[in-house]
């Protein structure tokens, strides 16, 4: 454990500052510009480490439109779609809502037949959607700005599903390295945010804004997209992709610290209630809370 751990946490914490990040520069730019900043600085960050350790991009052409597809809902929507979020909720509840990201994923993984329904997948989804209802706070009054806002990052969080499920049907399979499958499809969305972005009435550069955007922007890409996906890959090798994936839990904690700290952000009392009622479901998901208590006998537990 001491191995991964500091990676682990410090993923953590790059990952649940990211939304303090997005919520500073949305004050300033386009969701779209956002979007389009952090991916160019997250391409070179990884082009750079990609190169420098002897590796390089894909040459498969169908592989690459798998990536173009890819992309669409593992970047250049969900980036997006954060930022359009939090114009309207804080970074603490767009945090929140991407802790539903596994819960996404295991529905479109059953959808597509890639992951068996099980007892524990179906009562965990029920528990997830539960906490889900409880971070909307469904027997209140909602503004219409707040629940746009929830939306967005609900479908961010929905997209980042359907990415996972797509990824490990067409990509993944294929044996590329975890860098080059990164940074390819990084570049995939750049490309196509290069394009959309003018499309949509948005100029792709705004130099006209304040030096903590750029500074938000810089850790948005480097650090959030950048080199987190490297901490990503470190802590599979290490850990496995089971332990990598309980990172989920900790990001609202740490949105949680940077957004009240610093933004000043608050809380109603069944924000973080559900996002613990989302974790709870998530939990039963990865067999981390048996559903029953096994009646025979374990003679001895084998290591992995």
């Amino acid at each position: 454990m001491r191995r991964w751990a500091p990676s682990f946490i410090l993923l953590a914490a790059i990952w649940g500052n990211s939304f303090f990040f997005i919520k500073v520069a949305v004050g300033s730019l386009h969701p779209l510009q956002i979007s389009f900043g952090r991916m160019v600085i997250a391409s070179v960050t990884l082009l750079v480490a990609l190169f420098a350790s002897g590796r390089r991009l894909p040459t498969d052409l169908r592989l690459w439109g798998h990536f173009a597809l890819g992309s669409v809902v593992l970047t250049t929507l969900p980036f997006t779609l954060f930022g359009y979020g939090e114009q309207h909720v804080s970074s603490v509840v767009a945090s929140i809502w991407n802790a539903t990201t596994p819960l996404c994923t295991l529905v479109f993984a059953l959808l597509l037949r890639s992951e068996r329904a099980t007892a524990a997948k179906i009562t965990g989804l029920g528990v997830g959607f539960a906490g889900v209802m409880v971070v909307l706070g469904v027997w209140e009054p909602v503004s219409g700005g707040e629940l746009t806002g929830s939306l967005a990052c609900f479908a961010a969080a929905a997209c980042y599903g359907v990415g996972g499920a797509y990824m490990g049907r067409f990509i993944t399979p294929r044996g590329e390295e975890p860098l080059v499958l990164a940074t390819s499809q990084l570049l995939a969305g750049t490309v196509q945010l290069a394009v959309i972005t003018p499309l949509a009435g948005v100029p792709l550069v705004d130099l006209d804004v304040p030096g903590e955007v750029w500074a938000s922007l810089l850790a948005l890409g480097a650090l959030g997209t950048g080199i987190a996906y490297l901490l990503l890959y470190r802590v599979q090798r290490i850990a496995g992709v089971t332990t990598t994936s309980t990172v989920t839990y900790l990001l609202p904690v740490f949105a949680t610290v940077s957004g009240v700290t610093i933004l000043d952000e608050r809380l109603t009392w069944h924000q973080p209630v559900g996002a613990l009622v989302v974790l709870a479901g998530i939990a039963v998901i990865q067999g981390l809370v048996p559903l029953r208590r096994s009646r025979r006998p374990v003679a001895a537990v084998a290591a992995d």
